[in-house]
């Protein structure tokens, strides 16, 4: 992958941050963190992953929350990044952090278990 593209993603998970942060008026979008952003090399599309601390909405939900406002982000993305084309945005949870936290978890259910015996 291109440099130019690892830095457009970088810039893009940046400038997403702090429009949801500055500019969203709805308080579920202010406990969005944008973790990541993979852009197609041609720009036309952009995964863009996140995560939440809202414990009480699914996975689901939470997408389709970032999805309703997706044009809303472009159209302030558009104006923060200079770009010829602003990618049509897919917003994705990032489940890895669960998934880390998960896994330690295990470990020290395990590190108990040894320590008792």
């Amino acid at each position: 992958m291109s440099i130019k593209i690892k830095r457009i993603e970088s810039e893009m998970v940046k400038a997403i941050s702090e429009i949801i942060l500055e500019e969203a008026r709805d308080d579920l979008l202010k406990t969005i963190s944008i973790t990541g952003a993979e852009v197609a090399a041609d720009l036309s599309y952009a995964k863009i992953y996140f995560t939440s601390l809202i414990e009480d909405k699914t996975h689901r939900e939470l997408e389709y929350e970032m999805e309703e406002a997706s044009s809303f982000i472009r159209k302030e993305l558009a104006e923060k990044m200079d770009l010829r084309n602003t990618p049509k945005l897919k917003f994705y949870y990032d489940e890895s952090i669960e998934y880390g936290a998960h896994i330690e978890q295990i470990i020290d259910e395990i590190h108990k278990k040894d320590n008792e015996e």
